[in-house]
């Protein structure tokens, strides 16, 4: 017989116990991973949009988003990790859309004398407008009542590349503030400057604020940093140097917290990445190998994001083959199109539900154990304590495929990642080490998890059932397949 049950009746139970109650730090036992301070594995997944923070549209005063509605949407896919987007700007000249968007609030007051670029009162960057602290405390707290951790982006670097007028309209720009301060050294308009260590004053500014921000928030469980969004290569020195600020000023602080350097877009190197004294990164993906991921080797954590891969894009198989590299998938998302002009797009749908569906089975499994092992399956996405725990995914409909298993009993589940369905169980055995060719029951891609079976595991599992309320609905007749002495090694994909 099979289990049909979605996963809803998990997800309630899961969420349930995913209490926060201490800041992540990287996992002792397994070092690709963030754990909570029992060591227990924390997987973090979900979708981020821009207007998450500040206020970000057309008109002036700019419309907000309704936050509460955003994290109620954010739980019905089970995601438990967002992105807290700063916009640096006064205004962001989109070409692409051909609009002009007001940007508010900022974290330093506008009391003048005089009149910005924008018609408004000029920055005084010795005084923070304690609006946008206040926001940043309520909207972590916000998440952490629903148990989703936040990243908090100190900086955006991308606008300043790309943006029309981008310098004009920063407050940095000595037209917009009162402080004399002018990080275009070298006249040529971009001040780009801003993001490195050449500019003495402009740093002292930056490293208050990122202080500030550490005090108001250092109380908060579910906070990571985030130093900058996709700044330029030269920053390197610069990101580094606001890392290791974190770092120092936290350890006078009762609580601290997960530092992360993200991919500096255009032109950067994930090997700066690797060598930052960040506990996490977000890394790009080399060319052509969107379809074949790179595999975490325990480095760094490593958050991969659509949005250093794509911009807008992914599918449901790249969030699988994300997970099964030993990796965090999120979603750079449209949500309601506000900032982007592509409101709830359906073709992603796929997406935020398999990121929903791949931390289910996260919380099914012992993380501090399993390690990416491409060569246990033929499929190369597998993720194994050998002879214990197997999660394999085939992206290949309607294929064959094979899984090295150690002599021993097992459980198998087969997930359909298409219907959001377990559409096969039961229990196997094999008598020697050998490679195991499947099938799943189904079209389309396929998620298939082995489990070493014990009496005690038994015990477990009807002991879980009885505490969490989950009820398993019986199916039909098992229509797994299984196949015995096929395949031959699979070198491991390196990174």
């Amino acid at each position: 017989m099979i289990s049909a049950i979605t996963l809803t009746a998990f997800q309630k139970a899961v969420v349930a116990q995913n209490k926060i109650n201490s800041p992540l730090s990287v996992s002792k036992a397994n070092p690709g991973y963030f754990a909570d301070a029992n060591g227990n594995i924390v997987y973090l997944t979900g979708s981020h949009t821009w207007a998450t923070l500040v206020d970000i549209s057309p008109s002036d005063p700019p419309a907000s988003i309704d936050f509460n509605v955003y994290l109620d949407w954010m739980q019905q896919y089970n995601h438990n990790f967002l992105r807290l987007w700063t916009i640096e700007l006064l205004r962001w000249h989109s070409t692409n859309l051909g609009k002009t968007f007001t940007i508010y609030p900022h974290p330093w007051k506008r009391t003048g004398p005089g009149l910005a670029f924008d018609g408004k009162p000029k920055f005084n960057l010795d005084e923070f407008d304690e609006e946008y602290f206040t926001r940043l405390k309520t909207r972590l707290y916000r998440a952490k009542k629903r148990g989703i951790y936040v990243s908090v982006m100190l900086f955006e670097g991308f606008e300043m590349q790309f943006a029309k007028d981008a310098w004009k309209n920063h407050p940095f720009h000595p037209g917009n503030n009162i402080n004399s301060i002018n990080a275009d050294l070298d006249g040529d308009g971009n001040g780009l400057e801003l993001y490195t260590l050449s500019s003495p004053e402009a740093l002292t500014v930056q490293e208050k604020y990122v202080s500030h921000v550490i005090d108001v928030l250092n109380d908060f469980d579910n906070l990571l940093y985030e130093i900058s969004n996709e700044t330029h290569p030269a920053s390197t020195q610069w990101q580094y140097h606001l890392i290791n600020l974190i770092h120092e000023y936290e350890k006078t602080k009762p609580k601290q917290h997960p530092v992360g350097m993200t991919f500096q877009y255009k032109g950067g190197s994930n090997d700066n990445l690797f060598a930052s004294p960040a506990e996490w990164i977000s890394t790009t993906s080399p060319a052509g190998v969107f379809n074949n991921l790179p595999v975490s080797d325990g480095d760094k954590v490593i958050i991969y994001d659509t949005d250093h891969l794509w911009g807008i894009g992914g599918n449901g198989p790249w969030v699988w083959k994300t997970f099964l590299r030993g990796m965090y998938p999120i979603f750079m998302d449209p949500y309601d199109g506000g900032f982007s002009g592509r409101p709830f797009d359906p073709d992603f749908e796929p997406v935020r539900k398999n990121m929903g569906y791949t931390r289910i089975y996260a919380e099914k499994m012992d993380l501090t154990k399993t390690v990416p092992s491409a060569d246990l399956s033929s499929t190369t996405y597998c993720l194994a304590n050998p002879g214990h725990e197997y999660l394999v995914y085939q992206p290949s409909p309607d294929t064959v495929f094979s899984v090295n298993l150690e002599k021993g009993k097992y459980k198998y589940e087969w997930f359909n990642p298409g219907s959001g369905q377990i559409e096969g169980s039961g229990k196997m055995k094999t008598g020697k080490d050998h490679r195991t060719r499947f099938k799943a029951p189904f079209s389309g891609d396929a998620v298939l998890y082995l489990k070493a079976h014990s009496i005690e595991q038994a015990v477990e599992l009807r002991n879980t059932i009885r505490e969490t309320g989950v009820v398993f609905q019986l199916g039909h007749e098992n229509r797994w397949q299984q196949y015995s002495n096929y395949g031959t090694s699979v070198a491991r994909t390196k990174k």
